[in-house]
């Protein structure tokens, strides 16, 4: 085996590290911020544009162009890399925590579609950053992995219906904050 090899594959696991670490933090920021500012617990920190709310996952697009031109371009490594996969996971929190919005435009930004879509993001950046190397992957790694598997799919399921449920109880309480928050 090229140990060159394996070094990439390491770093490509700890750059997903930080990618994960970055986009967990700024989901959770960013939703703790808009619930403080819908519920008037600190200022209104949205951006308007003539009258039109800009969403952060527009922030997240930019940010998102930025990082993949500066990754393809420059091709950074060491502490560059590192800072890169920061500000990749920043862009796809920002990005994916409005991800109901790119299936509704016009939609509420509370659409279940966003959540189900960040944790998506979530496991695969997970799967990346601590799934062992494919070749070392052994016949106990399998039934592990079926049973790690099984009961992620039940978890999806159970969340996918307690969020529907959760959705119904609060949607409207959550419309009529949203309302109230807009200029």
């Amino acid at each position: 085996m090229n140990p060159e090899h394996h070094i990439k594959k390491e770093t490509a696991h700890k750059l997903a590290r930080y990618a994960l670490f970055a986009f967990i933090v700024t989901f959770v920021l960013a939703r703790v911020f808009v619930f403080m500012i819908m519920a008037r617990m600190m200022p209104n920190l949205y951006f308007f544009a003539d009258g039109i709310h800009v969403h952060h996952l527009n922030y997240g697009i930019f940010l998102l162009a930025a990082v993949g031109g500066y990754s393809v371009f420059r091709r950074p490594t060491g502490r560059h890399a590192e800072i890169t996969a920061l500000m990749y996971g920043v862009a796809m929190g920002l990005t994916f925590d409005e991800f109901g919005m790119w299936l509704h435009l016009g939609g509420s930004y509370w659409q279940r579609a966003s959540v189900d879509a960040v944790i998506v993001v979530a496991a695969l950046f997970g799967l990346v950053g601590f799934a062992r190397n494919l070749r070392k992957f052994e016949q106990k790694h399998l039934w592990s992995f079926i049973i790690l598997l099984v009961v992620l799919i039940d978890f999806g399921a159970v969340i996918f219906m307690a969020g529907n449920r959760l959705g119904d109880m609060m949607g409207p309480t959550l419309h009529n904050l949203e309302a109230a928050s807009s200029p």
